[in-house]
């Protein structure tokens, strides 16, 4: 199985650099869609649009109609729920009378689980005893397949941020950490949020982030031929040997 990832791709009309934005994303769909073999799916892990408004997602959803590859999207902290949900469900997979962005994906052999760190108050992540009990359930509602686990924030301190903590609390970071090795079916977890790749772990499950699809708010330090080429993740699923991750950059060739 391949999934490919993308994240925080930031869409705003209001911003001076809101055309090199879209262009980002529409250059990262066009180098996904020319890939040799086509990915799976596309995860996209939040930070959709920067403002959470609704000519936003328009411009989100027009783009992302152009992939190939069905497309799964998670909520981040500048997204909002309801303008969200509405923009994709016509997708079908998000619930319209769920509180929170959270859902499993039944179709490949490995799960697929989205869960909704956003809070309201801050660009930090919540993830409250509500959102723990849904993930749970989300985790025993099948129990032969293994499980990839997609969030915004990543559940795994980041040393290199102002913050290495990106959840509001370390209680809240603790307990989804716990909820992930609630079960031994997790094999790994996908994020975004911090602009930048890094990994980490949770217990023995590996974690991964992602940069910033949006070059212009991309952090860490890249050569000058590489500042408006945008960076996704490639996952490949192995039944024996699990998870293996590849760094792609768009622009770089015929199948970036």
């Amino acid at each position: 199985m391949i999934i490919a990832q993308i994240s925080d791709t930031h869409i705003a009309l209001d911003t001076p650099d809101a055309d090199e934005r879209i262009e980002d994303f529409e250059r990262t769909i066009a180098a996904l869609n020319v890939l040799d073999p086509t990915p799976d799916v596309i995860v996209h892990t939040g930070d959709i649009v920067h403002n959470g408004l609704q000519d936003e997602y328009a411009q989100a959803v027009a783009i992302l109609a152009m992939a190939r590859a069905p497309v799964y999207v998670l909520a981040g902290n500048k997204d909002n729920r309801a303008n969200l949900r509405a923009a994709f469900s016509a997708c079908g997979y998000l619930m319209p009378d769920s509180e929170f962005i959270d859902y499993a994906i039944e179709d490949f052999p490995v799960r697929l689980i989205a869960v909704d760190t956003l809070s309201t108050g801050s660009n930090k992540g919540d993830f409250c005893p509500a959102r723990a009990r849904r993930l749970i359930g989300l985790i025993d509602a099948e129990n032969t397949k293994p499980i990839a686990i997609f969030a915004h924030h990543p559940p795994f301190e980041v040393p290199v941020e102002p913050d290495p903590l990106n959840f509001e609390t370390p209680e809240m970071m603790a307990r989804l950490r716990q909820a992930l090795l609630h079960t031994g079916r997790v094999v790994a977890s996908f994020s975004g949020h911090v602009h930048r790749a890094t990994a980490g772990h949770v217990g023995n499950i590996t974690a991964t982030a992602v940069p910033c699809i949006a070059t212009t708010l991309r952090k860490g330090n890249y050569p000058a031929h590489m500042k408006r080429c945008p960076v996704y993740h490639i996952h490949r699923f192995d039944p024996h040997w699990g998870f293996t991750t590849e760094t792609r950059i768009v622009g770089t060739g015929p199948s970036s």
